[in-house]
């Protein structure tokens, strides 16, 4: 749950205002993809409370951090954690593409390179 702020933050929720953020930098994403970025931000909340930020760290990995207030006693960490490690394995296509994205359009990384790195990784599990 740590918080870095050099981290690029995508989206997230906020369970105790119930308001849903998307950075308008990447607007140009397709509308779908925002979409299912607020369902599973919303989602997240509203199952486990807190705060969820969808950030890019960087080196364009996409890192899920949530948060809470301290005297949320109904916060669900464990449930937290199992609800982004289902996001990983269920989303993770949509969450490898949008790493691509950031990695080729943001940070100026050559996509044969970034298309190599991958394969690369997938050998490796």
């Amino acid at each position: 749950m740590r918080k870095n702020t050099d981290n690029v933050v995508l989206c997230g929720s906020n369970g105790y205002e119930k308001k849903y953020y998307f950075n308008e930098d990447f607007a140009e994403l397709p509308e779908s993809i925002q979409k299912e970025l607020q369902v599973m931000c919303v989602w997240f909340t509203e199952e486990c409370g807190g705060i969820l930020t969808l950030e890019f760290e960087e080196d364009g990995s996409l890192e899920f951090c949530h948060t809470t207030s301290e005297y949320d006693g109904y916060y669900d960490e464990i449930g937290a954690d199992l609800k982004i490690k289902q996001y990983r394995q269920e989303r993770r296509e949509l969450l490898e593409s949008l790493e691509l994205y950031y990695r080729v359009f943001y940070l100026g990384e050559d996509i044969e390179a970034c298309g190599q790195q991958t394969e690369h990784e997938e050998q490796a599990e």
